[in-house]
């Protein structure tokens, strides 16, 4: 944190994590829009709601107030305006399980002070598309004026908006989870190549590949290490396909568990490798 002044920040944020801290104090990790992944001091808040509310549980969309202080590593946290809780619909123990994916990725995937806004973005337009219907109304994958990871993230890439669709009014977890790890992986440069062996060079467009935990890049059937796992043709298809459209679009399909159940493991797979860490909460995703 520079010296000099106290600096004040008022700004979005997602609420990761929360520890104890002192007496009555918690310790939060927050990855905001304009500095990324910080670290702070909510002073009372395990006895007094009136700053904080119900908006420090992990996943919670905030408007963050805080203050940069001299020669200290942790901010204070000032207040607190939820700009959208995953407690405003039921939660069920899959929807849980798809928060805490998210929440646990980006607290370990993501450097103190680094901005990124397109996984900003990303996390905000995944986290809200697991929103069950509350209303009889379609479920909002995006809002008038959230930063999110919306169409107009794709159509930079792809050069043509997906066609207008209807939004199924019970979204599935796996389809929101799939297309996270998919996407963050690609942001942070870490998603492989998949049409030629990594072993070989053989093309293997079209064709079955093969994974290992222990080594980067897919392989053919023939230089595949022990242990390995296949990753499916049509798997590999739906990875191209998630690559240049949008979650609204991919939304109006059905994704049931079963759907590219083999893509979405190795998208951990690749995450779990980078971050030489297992992610817990993917256990009911696989």
């Amino acid at each position: 944190m520079p010296e000099g002044r106290q600096i004040p920040h008022h700004g979005e944020a997602i609420v990761l994590r929360t520890w104890p801290f002192h007496e009555a104090d918690l310790l939060v990790s927050l990855f905001t829009r304009e500095q990324g992944r910080v670290k702070g001091v909510a002073r009372h808040a395990m006895k007094s709601r009136k700053r904080f509310g119900g908006a420090l549980e992990p996943a919670t969309h905030v408007r963050a107030h805080y203050t940069e202080r001299p020669q200290q590593d942790l901010v204070r946290l000032d207040s607190f305006e939820i700009l959208w809780s995953p407690l405003s619909a039921p939660v069920d123990a899959l929807r849980l399980a798809g928060m805490q994916l998210v929440v646990e990725v980006l607290e370990e995937a993501m450097p103190e002070l680094a901005v990124e806004d397109n996984v900003f973005r990303l996390a905000m337009t995944v986290l809200t598309a697991m929103q069950p219907q509350t209303s009889g109304l379609p479920i909002q994958i995006t809002k008038p004026g959230w930063p999110i990871h919306d169409d107009s993230f794709i159509v930079g890439m792809s050069g043509e908006p997906p066609p207008p669709g209807p939004v199924p009014s019970s979204p599935s977890v796996y389809l929101p989870v799939t297309y996270f790890c998919l996407w963050m992986n690609r942001l942070m440069g870490w998603w492989p190549e998949l049409g030629h062996c990594a072993a070989c060079g053989l093309d293997l467009r079209a064709d079955e590949v093969w994974w290992s935990p222990t080594a980067d890049g897919v392989m053919c059937k023939d230089d595949r290490r022990p242990g390995s796992r296949a990753l499916s043709a049509e798997s590999v298809a739906e990875s191209y396909r998630i690559a240049r459209t949008s979650l609204a679009e991919l939304s109006t399909e059905d994704w049931p568990e079963q759907r590219a159940a083999d893509l979405r493991a190795f998208a951990v797979g690749v995450l779990e490798r980078h971050l030489e860490r297992r992610i817990r909460s993917a256990a009911m995703m696989l």
